[in-house]
């Protein structure tokens, strides 16, 4: 079905068809050779499981898997599936245990995942119970690949993939590590929304510079993010990953920010500390916003931290899980305006909101035409390539140019 879907000139990642984002064989696809291939996947930070016996469960791609903390310097991140009948082995998002226990048949796992106990194994009064030649070793969660790095937890279902800082390559690294120096961190707190939309839809929403004041009435007036401030568009060298950096204008009227259809000048915060920063990070920009191919937003804007992270919850549905962090030196000032500033963003927050509600009024329209329809990336040209201004939809083509690729088609 997916061979026949040919309308997708081979030359053009300017104009992706519809289908891209609706059609059920594609998604199933995606899965395969995206989520489970050679692609390193956020699961979560170092510090939401700090003690050997700490886990938290979540979703990659949509297979339940545990990270766990095993001993006080390891994580392992394992599949949630009991090796008996394929059950959730832990439905907690959260806890700590010293085994792990399937509520079925209370099959018993150590912190690495290995099995170590079958109940009734030897059977009951010599009658029943496993076969001779069982072997507990043939049984154990399976194990995915796993990197800390800098605080940050990251696994793959394949072994092929490569280390996380090659995969990201030299200039992600810089704005990762801008963010993530491997200085402790802190968990703010959490945000947890289902979208109606495509889980790629997400990734290109946070790539796209050209939106940011044209959508975004707050951007626009306030001056956190808008054409007439210096601006960056930078991807690694396969196109997959992308970063934008700004520098906040002031805010006010002038020419630009005029033309802005949201732009309002006779508007003010009764609290402008909902958007005052103070500089804590090397570097001139106030704000970093990089997409790691293909589950996670690493956002900074102010002194708001974010980990934004995507659950494909089927072609036209994902949740975007909201992690907002701060670091462990953090005093009590700087915590309270990081939680500030968070009301900026989440899925109510004064800026986010639109981008949740636009998202999902682009699938409509793709559902209503996904056999013949296209979605345009046409700014800047249709060229692939690093860009210092709004006016681009360069870093859209490149993540297009590295998804055929990987997508084969």
């Amino acid at each position: 079905m997916i061979k026949e879907k040919s309308n997708w000139n081979l030359n053009d990642t300017a104009l992706v068809p519809y289908w891209i984002y609706t059609d059920p064989d594609i998604y199933l696809k995606e899965l395969e050779n995206i989520w489970y291939g050679d692609h390193w996947i956020y699961c979560g930070l170092e510090i939401e499981v700090p003690e050997p016996g700490n886990y938290r469960t979540l979703i990659l791609g949509q297979r339940p898997v545990i990270m766990v903390r095993n001993s006080a310097d390891q994580i392992s991140v394992m599949e949630n599936r009991c090796a008996h009948r394929g059950t959730k082995v832990c439905w907690n998002r959260s806890g700590k245990s010293a085994e792990l226990t399937c509520p079925y048949h209370q099959w018993t796992y150590d912190l690495n995942g290995n099995l170590m106990g079958v109940p009734f194994r030897r059977g009951i009064n010599g009658e029943g119970g496993m076969p001779k030649d069982f072997k507990t070793s043939d049984h154990n969660l399976r194990q995915l690949k796993v990197e800390v790095v800098n605080g940050v937890v990251w696994a793959s279902f394949s072994i092929q993939t490569p280390p996380f800082r090659e995969y990201i390559g030299p200039k992600m690294w810089r704005h990762y590590e801008r963010i993530f120096s491997g200085k402790k961190l802190r968990v703010i707190g959490y945000n947890r929304q289902r979208v109606d939309g495509n889980w790629k839809l997400v990734l290109e929403n946070n790539k796209d510079a050209y939106h940011g004041a044209l959508l975004h009435a707050f951007f626009a007036t306030f001056g956190l993010f808008r054409p007439d401030q210096k601006t960056a568009m930078e991807m690694d060298e396969s196109g997959r990953h992308a970063c934008i950096t700004s520098i906040m204008a002031s805010g006010g009227a002038n020419a630009v920010a005029s033309s802005l259809p949201g732009f309002d000048a006779s508007l003010n915060l009764q609290d402008p500390r909902l958007i005052q920063a103070v500089k804590e990070l090397s570097g001139d920009e106030t704000m970093g916003s990089s997409t790691i191919f293909p589950s996670v937003i690493l956002l900074q804007q102010v002194n708001s931290i974010q980990a934004r992270q995507i659950v494909p919850r089927g072609p036209g549905s994902f949740d975007f899980i909201w992690t907002h962090i701060g670091f462990d030196d953090d005093d009590d000032e700087m915590r309270e305006r990081r939680v500030r500033h968070a009301n900026l963003f989440g899925p109510s927050g004064l800026v986010s909101a639109d981008d949740a509600e636009v998202i999902r009024m682009a699938q409509q329209g793709f559902e209503m035409s996904a056999s013949e329809g296209y979605a345009l990336s046409l700014m800047g040209g249709r060229s692939i390539e690093n860009a210092n201004n709004q006016a681009s939809e360069s870093t859209t083509r490149g993540m297009y140019q590295y998804y055929r690729k990987i997508m084969e088609i």
